[in-house]
């Protein structure tokens, strides 16, 4: 979003918004930060990392991560992190700040839409939950009766029922002022082959995923019969992406607890919740991915998985290790006797169901012990090369690990396990980790190599053809960000139509015309005219000459760069390029060059 979906904030409304929105208050309420010199580090809550790589810049309100490359102002974070968009995030620290917003900062499109999404779901919520308990509703009702449901979880979920009906909800909500547009915009909705439109949910027991901030942003809806898909789940919309949230997080986040439970399904987790386990989370009907990882790291410093123990739930769990291994959260893995799931174990031990499952986490090894247990599995080791094989495997394994104390425990768990010497397998550990090592490195410096090329720059993707040039208007837009009282020498000297790739453009010409005109340009005061990448984008630029000790004179050879550069003649001008074309050419390098 690049602005227009709102009226003009008023300058006065902004800056006092900067004033209470510290980007170090506001960040260190999602990241644990450390001082490092006049900067602060951490674990960037965007990707999952080991090492901090995650800046924060005080003196100018900005952070940008280097692994990632995240980047932006207080505004641009809370988008990221909490999902909004720019009006949402604003209102957002308003709220945070006691500040009222100004009114009419909305007009009629996207933030309206945004807002009747939020509301039409709601009311689904309520429609849905109000037929489950509706002489139509009575085998759904029976349906969560019979998997051990009380009316108190029920409630507590918001549970509900859509009817066997393709114009139920549709006609329900149209009768409380919802546009069709809004209904199919909100997924809830969508248009049949004739034109007409319909439900998309339909004779499903419904479950709605609710957003941390407690708005309705989705259902997911599940057969009763053996019919398929079983699942049937809510589109991505503007208010919903389902890469990015977590079923009942809303509710675990405040279990008290840093630890959450990793379940594969809705129905598991809400029996867990039943049974007391209100830590209990779940995917959205997709496989775990590295935002949810990410996500489940703000809240967690420990997540136990429990998925099914078939085939399906091992590949499931294999995946999800990777992931949160990266988030940075200790593990551990559930193995659930007799192939069971965290409901059917439960119920099946009756009131000693919960006690049994809390002794089966606190007996669960972590993720080490259990990929190693599969790995034994897989081979027999009463023959020798079933033992050759299932310790080539885990050295493998073991040469992923990053702590080397960790490395020297396993492999004296397989010494005494097999029989061979620990420095033997430590050997092999060694190797392999040192050939990792060096594919890491060779696949670094190509990934280095890339972006020094800017080939794969989707943000300013003239910058790969103009590289001296682009470089030169990145430098001078960082030295004017911090030396306002240039701006009017740079404009004299270089008009904005004379930069030449368009993206440094825009942001030249947003940070000179605001300079100008007598107001700061700090990153938070043009984030609303460019979408958080593109603010990612100029984080990067601010961050990458943020020591650079910039002079006047320097600033001076940026221009000149770029005024040489746009005094060349292309091949295709030399074509046609008259000898007075030619002659002022060459004048112009002549006195660029003295």
């Amino acid at each position: 979003m690049k602005g227009g979906d709102f009226l003009p904030l008023p300058e006065s409304f902004m800056q006092d918004l900067k004033l209470k929105s510290d980007i170090v208050d506001v960040v260190a309420s999602y990241v644990n930060l450390k001082h490092k010199g006049r900067n602060l580090v951490g674990l960037c809550p965007f990707h999952g990392e080991k090492t901090p790589s995650f800046y924060l810049y005080p003196e100018n309100g900005s952070f940008f991560c280097f692994g990632c490359g995240s980047g932006g102002d207080v505004i641009t974070f809370i988008r990221k992190i909490e999902n909004l968009d720019y009006i949402e995030a604003v209102k957002f620290l308003a709220q945070r700040a006691g500040m009222h917003m100004p009114e009419n900062s909305y007009d009629e499109g996207m933030g309206r839409l945004r807002g009747k999404i939020y509301e039409a779901n709601r009311e689904a919520a309520r429609y849905f939950h109000k037929q489950l308990y509706s002489l139509n509703g009575k085998n759904a009702l029976t349906y969560f009766h019979n998997r051990g449901l009380t009316d108190r979880t029920i409630k507590h979920f918001g549970l509900g029922y859509s009817l066997d009906s393709r114009f139920s909800l549709t006609n329900h909500l149209r009768e409380k002022g919802f546009t069709d547009n809004e209904i199919i915009q909100a997924n809830l909705g969508f248009k049949s082959k004739n034109g007409a439109t319909i439900d998309r949910f339909f004779n499903r027991v419904m479950f709605p995923i609710i957003d941390l901030r407690g708005n309705v942003i989705a259902f997911g809806g599940r057969i009763m019969s053996d019919e398929k898909p079983k699942y049937l789940n809510t589109s991505d919309t503007l208010v919903f992406k389902k890469s990015t949230n977590l079923f009942a997080l809303n509710m675990a986040k405040n279990s008290g607890k840093r630890q959450l439970i990793l379940a594969e399904g809705y129905m598991d987790v809400i029996a867990l919740h039943q049974a007391g386990f209100t830590n209990a989370v779940a995917t959205l009907g997709t496989a775990l991915t590295p935002q949810q990882a990410t996500l489940m790291k703000r809240y967690a410093d420990e997540v136990v998985i429990s998925y099914d123990s078939d085939e399906a739930g091992k590949k499931a769990a294999s995946r999800g290790i990777s992931l949160l291994r990266n988030a940075g959260v200790l593990i551990k893995v559930l193995t659930i006797p007799d192939a069971k799931d965290p409901d059917e174990f439960i119920k099946s031990h009756k009131d000693s169901g919960p006690a049994r499952f809390k002794q089966l986490i606190e007996a669960s090894g972590n993720d080490i012990d259990y990929r190693l247990q599969c790995i034994k599995l897989q081979h027999d080791l009463t023959q020798s090369e079933g033992k050759v094989a299932y310790l080539s495997e885990a050295a493998k394994l073991l040469a992923t690990l990053y702590n080397s104390i960790e490395q020297e425990i396993y492999a004296g768990k397989l010494s005494d396990e097999i029989g061979v010497q620990k420095e033997t397998i430590m050997a092999q550990v060694h190797r392999l980790a040192k050939r990792s090592k060096a594919e890491r490195e060779t696949k670094d410096f190509r990934a280095m190599q890339t972006e020094l090329s800017a080939r794969n720059d989707k943000i300013n993707p003239q910058k790969a053809n103009n590289l001296r040039c682009a470089r030169a208007e990145e430098a001078l837009i960082a030295y004017l960000m911090n030396n306002p009282d240039m701006a009017l020498m740079a404009v004299n000297q270089l008009p904005c139509e004379k930069m030449i790739t368009d993206f440094n453009k825009r942001v030249y010409k947003a940070v000179t015309d605001r300079e100008l005109s007598g107001h700061s340009a700090q990153l938070i005061d043009i984030s609303e005219g460019f979408s958080p990448d593109e603010i990612s984008k100029i984080a990067g630029i601010i961050s990458k000459y943020s020591t650079d000790l910039s002079t006047a004179d320097v600033a001076q050879e940026y221009i000149n760069v770029i005024l040489a550069e746009n005094d060349k003649i292309s091949v295709e001008q030399a074509v046609t390029a008259t000898n007075e074309d030619i002659t002022k050419y060459l004048n112009n390098l002549k006195k660029n060059k003295q």
